[in-house]
Parts: structure tokens; C-alpha cells; sequence
């Protein structure tokens, strides 16, 4: 027991922090902390005016599930009798919507987007996309100081120059075209909900009007892109089938030319040597024609393919001009400022100022003792001196 007491009274004390004191300390440095609340204010106001206004255009696609699609109906009757089996017509989709996110944030894609045509607001000017992306979006001011570093940089390297007929190659990007595709990706965007499948695509520019024609486009070329994704086998089975369906009919036409040619030029002979050619003939004109009405039906199978192929989209929200910035909030910076001003303005006066004033109070201290001790020495010095004059 009394091992246990010692070791309780070996323990450190620990210090309790008085809610009430600090308060109070704090009450009593108010005028501080309004003084640091409004510098923050003011910062906060600075910086919520310097940032460009932002406009985002949102338009929501449901698109439509592509596996298990079959010929039905008629199409499959007529695909029966073309000897075409009248089951699936594709396996699984490689592009699914999960990957429409990579899909829109591509090289590819977003090069495809440079000569899209778009307008102010205003209407009275007209640009591309890339010469908007590269002229007319501004940027705070205090991101002009941050880059001065880098643009010294800049002119001590030597930079490659571009030719004056450089064409666009999306393989091979110059810089300045790096630059505005990585501009693009961080203001368009494209996100995926994984229960409905719902695709959302978001784009952020300076303009309202610019925002909405860019977000259309953006919609659009998708489509397109992945209309053409699925229907690329349909398509060149289609291109297949008219090229067969046409060298049937001329096949067909010629052998119909030569059975009738021969008909004219043989009437009313009896002998079994132009019976028999003219049979042979007439054969020939039944097969090219059986051939020319199974390439038809094949060539009508293969269209309702590429119609059965191609995606339907349903617009949940389409594009429109947006009417209020997104961002900045300026309200929001403004009381996150004023707010970060009182944190710190606090942590100054409860931790900071009191360390320096006990810094300061220990080197006064320390500098009293020395003198002291100085002091004494020079005292014991003298003393000595005159023990040993006497």
C-alpha cells in the first residue's frame, strides 16, 4: 500500500484546462480578435473578387442497355428464311457506361473538340473552343505571380517553335495543344451513377452561353462516338451485303438478257439441241434471280441490324444556359476567412503571445542573474585587492 501511494505521488500532475479562463482571456483580448476578424474579412473579400466567375451546364443521359437484343417479329421471319440466325445480334458492349468517363476525358475525344463553335453570352463574338479555352478565360491574379517562375524558366530554356503549317495530330501534341486539352479535361467531366446508370456531364466555363453549346457538343459527339462504336460491324456487314445484292442483280440481268436474246433469235425451231439450250438458259435466269432475292432479303437483314444496333439516349435534363454562377461562393469565403482570422487570432493569444512573454521573462531573468553574479564577483575582486594592499 504504501509503494502504491509513493508511486501516486511520483506521478506527474496533470494540468486540467479551465474552459472558463480562457474564455475569459479571450473576452478580455476582444478587441484583437475584431481587429483580426476584420483583416480577415477584408482578405476574404479580396479574394472572393478576384476569382472569375464560373458557369456549369449539367445534362443527364439514360442510356439504353445494349445486350440481349434480338430480331423479332417479321425481321426474324424474313432472317429465317435468309438462312441468318434470328438469335442475339451482339455479345456484351465493350463500351459500356462505366467508361464513358474515359471515354470523354481522351485525347481523342477532346481534340475532336477544339473546332466546336461557341459565342458569348452577348452574342457578339464567335470562337472555337480552343481559341476560347486559350484567349478569353481569366485566371485570379495572384496566379499571374505564382507562374512568373515559371515563365523566367520559360525564356532561359529554348523552347521549340512551332511552323506555321502545323497541322493538329492528336498522336503528337506541341505543348500549347497539351496544355489546352488538360484545360478541357478539368472542365469537362462526365460521371456515371453505378444503380441507374444514368450518365451526368458537367461543364464549367467563364460563359454561360459557352457552357451550354460546349455541353451539347460534348453530348453529341459521345453519341455519335458510341452509335458508331456499335454499329461498326453492322455497317460494314450492310456495305457487304449491297455490294453482293448488286453483282447478283447485274448477274441476274445478264443471264434474263441472254435467255431472251436467245428466245428472239430462235422462235419456232423444234430441235432438242436449242431445247436444250434454251432450258439451260432459262435455269441459269432462275438461279441468278433465286441468288439476286437471297442477297435482297440479306441486304434488308443487315439494315434492320444496323437499326437494332444503334442506341437510343433519353434526355433526363438537357442542356441549358445556366442564369447563376456556380462558383465562387463568395459568402462562403468570406466567413471561412473571418473564421481562419479567429482560429488564429486565438491560437495567438491563449499559446503564442504567452510563449514570448515567458521566453522574454526568462532571458530578463537570466540577464538580472548575470548581472548579480557580476556584480559579487567585482565586489569579491575589490575586497581582495585591499586585503592584499593591507
Amino acid at each position: 500500500m504504501m509503494e502504491e501511494k509513493d508511486n501516486e505521488n511520483n506521478k506527474p500532475e496533470e494540468k486540467e484546462i479551465d474552459l472558463l479562463e480562457l474564455g475569459a482571456k479571450l473576452w478580455r483580448s476582444r478587441k484583437t480578435i475584431l481587429k483580426w476578424c476584420g483583416i480577415g474579412a477584408v482578405v476574404g473579400l479580396v479574394v472572393a473578387f478576384s476569382i472569375p466567375r464560373e458557369y456549369v451546364t449539367t445534362v443527364k443521359l439514360a442510356p439504353e442497355a445494349s445486350n440481349g437484343k434480338t430480331i423479332s417479329g417479321s425481321l426474324g421471319a424474313l432472317a429465317a428464311m435468309a438462312g441468318i440466325g434470328g438469335g442475339s445480334t451482339g455479345g456484351a458492349d465493350a463500351v459500356y457506361p462505366q467508361l464513358y468517363p474515359d471515354v470523354v476525358s481522351s485525347v481523342p475525344f477532346t481534340v475532336s473538340l477544339f473546332d466546336v463553335p461557341v459565342t458569348d453570352i452577348d452574342k457578339k463574338h464567335k470562337y472555337s473552343v480552343r481559341q476560347y479555352v486559350k484567349e478569353e478565360l481569366r485566371a485570379p491574379w495572384w496566379s499571374m505571380i505564382m507562374g512568373l517562375p515559371g515563365k523566367a524558366l520559360g525564356l532561359l530554356r529554348s523552347e521549340k517553335k512551332t511552323p506555321g503549317g502545323h497541322k493538329l495530330d492528336e498522336f503528337q501534341l506541341t505543348p500549347e495543344e497539351n496544355a489546352i486539352v488538360m484545360a478541357l479535361n478539368g472542365r469537362v467531366s462526365a460521371n456515371v451513377d453505378a444503380k441507374t446508370n444514368v450518365v451526368t456531364i458537367s461543364v464549367r466555363m467563364q460563359d454561360p452561353m459557352v457552357s451550354a453549346i460546349l455541353a451539347d457538343s460534348v453530348v453529341s459527339r459521345l453519341q455519335e462516338y458510341v452509335t458508331n462504336y456499335r454499329t461498326n460491324k453492322a455497317r460494314k456487314d450492310l456495305a457487304y451485303a449491297e455490294k453482293l445484292n448488286e453483282e447478283a442483280k447485274q448477274a441476274y440481268y445478264k443471264a434474263q438478257q441472254r435467255y431472251a436474246d436467245y428466245l428472239d433469235r430462235n422462235q419456232g425451231l423444234i430441235l432438242y439441241s436449242a431445247q436444250t439450250t434454251r432450258d439451260r438458259l432459262e435455269n441459269e435466269s432462275t438461279l441468278a434471280f433465286n441468288l439476286y432475292n437471297q442477297t435482297a432479303q440479306q441486304l434488308q437483314i443487315a439494315k434492320a441490324k444496323v437499326q437494332e444496333n444503334t442506341p437510343v439516349y433519353a434526355t433526363v435534363a438537357p442542356a441549358t444556359v445556366p442564369i447563376r454562377p456556380a462558383s465562387p461562393k463568395k459568402p462562403l469565403i468570406l466567413v471561412g476567412f473571418i473564421f481562419l482570422a479567429f482560429v488564429a487570432s486565438s491560437a495567438w493569444i491563449l499559446f503564442v503571445k504567452p510563449l514570448i512573454e515567458e521566453n522574454k521573462k526568462k532571458k530578463a531573468e537570466g540577464k538580472e542573474a548575470g548581472e548579480t553574479e557580476s556584480k559579487a564577483s567585482k565586489e569579491k575582486d575589490s575586497e581582495e585587492k585591499e586585503n592584499t594592499a593591507k
